[in-house]
């Protein structure tokens, strides 16, 4: 055979394999790039935001398949924005058979907090977001409860809780003159025929996660990070030569394929179905069940100005720890709201902009039988869904009169809030289709890509959860890394509850920075003498 019948024969069979996949990838040029964040909320945008600190060289691109960041579960109105610490939240204290309170899980979200807030701290000291008081207030939060047995429990929660570092300040008050001070609103026009009682504690805040991934984009956004609005990333798969390739389709129906060394797919409920495309290991035996929510938001500004805290109630028997209800001041646009809920409704769409197909769609022949399995187990779950979809909205608002007593239905409207996809997987301790209540991250073996899926605590843990991914997907940089996390997060690496003058010497500081010194220093039951030492940190 000739030179030129065997160049014939290779330009042959390249035709002959040439693709229209091949096409687009000439026409378009292959993209490299180090990560590629899917979804531009406030995980992506925490994430996008440390490793531009860690290491400012590298190429970041963000896909977004709305027009804007933070309009799914990041979005002030589809997130209860609580900051979640553990401060009033019932459900993160469990009962022992003794009548003794279970506090670690509320120490390990109140330690992860802390993480956020000295690291917003670091974002604001360091010029690369501005005007604090836009996405973060001081609100105090406090846990209600009805009734002997609910009373005896929330007292029990106070002695087990006030007496660690990080839930100073915390009182207990079951006599109502004095709840009629916390919570006007709530007391007034009430019927005391059963005992009462509330913990109230005033280093609780009221954060605008939409706001915040809003000012957490802008800033990479002018590190050049290359964010690209209505872009849906359609498949990953990876390469002979390890890395990831992406498949993006714009809304203008262009394709595009992207190679990155490290993926984090941060789509909120939209991660589960993308996680799945990745083929990895870790992603088989992992399902999703859909739950949307719905709240009543005051429209009487009357209303709104006579109630000044964040109320957590107890869920009712049988429902899930999602469904905690709770009277919410929130801070919105800079405006004073008030919110009731959550009331449970079902999509079977795993976005607010999702398809109806999304939850068929995520049934494959590996989580069949876990899907299955998470049925049978919880027709609790799914008998109170049902109860919740056929409310009234007058039904609703009788609901809301256990906080409200005098609450008049034109005085409230319904919002939708955002989708959720709580986490069904088999695990061990709770066997095959075990719903899990909480947030998961999913990361492959070699660290090459990592996904979160789940709900609370979610964003308000954000960057626990992301120095998390750091450490699994990058520890060839930790002992490189270290120092800079360090400087943006203090305590990094150490036990707050262990180290109680360390955690109220950040807990001052970072209140300064964030502007919520005053209002803690004021109202939160420090000692004299332990405020004056606080105010010299």
């Amino acid at each position: 055979m000739s030179y030129y019948d065997a160049k014939e024969g290779a330009f042959t069979s390249f035709l002959q394999n040439f693709t229209y996949k091949d096409m687009v990838k000439m026409s378009n040029g292959q993209t490299n790039t180090d990560v590629i964040l899917i979804g531009a909320g406030v995980m992506s945008a925490t994430l996008g935001t440390l490793l531009k600190e860690l290491a400012p060289d590298w190429k970041i691109t963000v896909f977004e398949k709305l027009d804007k960041p933070g309009e799914e579960s990041s979005n002030e109105w589809n997130n209860a924005g609580t900051g979640h610490s553990a401060l009033c939240e019932l459900n993160y204290t469990t009962e022992k058979p003794d009548g003794t309170v279970d506090i670690s899980k509320a120490i390990k979200i109140n330690e992860q907090f802390q993480l956020s807030r000295q690291f917003w701290s670091y974002l604001v000291e360091s010029d690369l977001i501005s005007n604090p008081q836009d996405f973060i207030m001081p609100l105090p939060h406090i846990s209600y409860v009805q009734g002997e047995k609910n009373v005896q429990f929330l007292k029990n929660r106070f002695e087990a809780l006030s007496t660690n570092p990080l839930f100073e300040g915390m009182e207990f008050s079951d006599n109502p003159e004095k709840l009629k001070e916390w919570i006007p609103l709530m007391l007034k026009d009430r019927t005391l025929d059963k005992p009462i009682a509330a913990t109230k504690i005033d280093s609780g805040t009221d954060v605008n996660f939409g706001a915040l991934t809003r000012m957490l984009i802008d800033h990479l956004a002018s590190k050049n990070v290359d964010i690209r609005y209505n872009h849906q990333v359609n498949d990953l798969k990876r390469t002979p030569d390890g890395l990831w390739e992406v498949k993006v389709q714009s809304d203008s129906g262009k394709l595009e394929y992207l190679n990155a060394k490290f993926v984090f797919i941060g789509g909120g409920g939209g991660s589960l179905p993308l996680l799945q495309k990745t083929g990895i290991p870790e992603s088989k035996h992992v399902g999703g069940f859909p739950v949307s929510g719905l709240f009543l938001v005051c429209k009487n500004p009357e209303i709104v100005e006579q109630h000044h805290a964040k109320v957590y109630g107890k869920a009712a028997v049988g429902a899930p720890p999602m469904s905690v209800p709770h009277l919410d001041t929130r801070y919105i646009d800079n405006k004073k709201s008030l919110l009731f809920g959550p009331f449970a409704g079902f999509s079977p769409k795993f976005l607010k902009t999702g398809s109806n197909m999304d939850l068929l769609g995520s049934v494959k022949p590996n989580n069949v039988l876990t899907m299955l399995s998470a049925g049978a187990k919880n027709m609790g779950l799914t008998k109170y869904l049902v109860q919740q979809l056929m409310l009234s909205k007058e039904q609703r608002i009788e609901e809301l009169r256990e906080f409200v007593p005098n609450a008049k239905s034109e005085d409230w409207d319904i919002v939708v809030a955002g989708q959720r996809v709580q986490v069904i997987k088999d695990t061990e301790a709770g066997g095959k289709g075990t719903l899990q209540f909480g947030t998961e991250v999913v990361t492959g073996a070699d660290g090459s890509v990592a996904a979160l899926l789940g709900a609370s605590p979610g964003a308000s843990t954000a960057v626990h959860v992301m120095l998390e991914i750091i450490n699994k997907c990058f520890p060839q940089h930790a002992k490189e890394w270290e120092p800079k996390i360090k400087e943006m997060v203090p305590s990094y690496g150490v036990s707050l509850v262990e180290n109680p003058e360390l955690f109220r010497e950040l807990h001052t500081s970072t209140a300064k920075v964030l502007g919520l010194d005053e209002d803690i220093l004021n109202g939160g039951n420090y000692p004299e003498d332990e405020i004056q030492e606080l105010e010299k940190v």
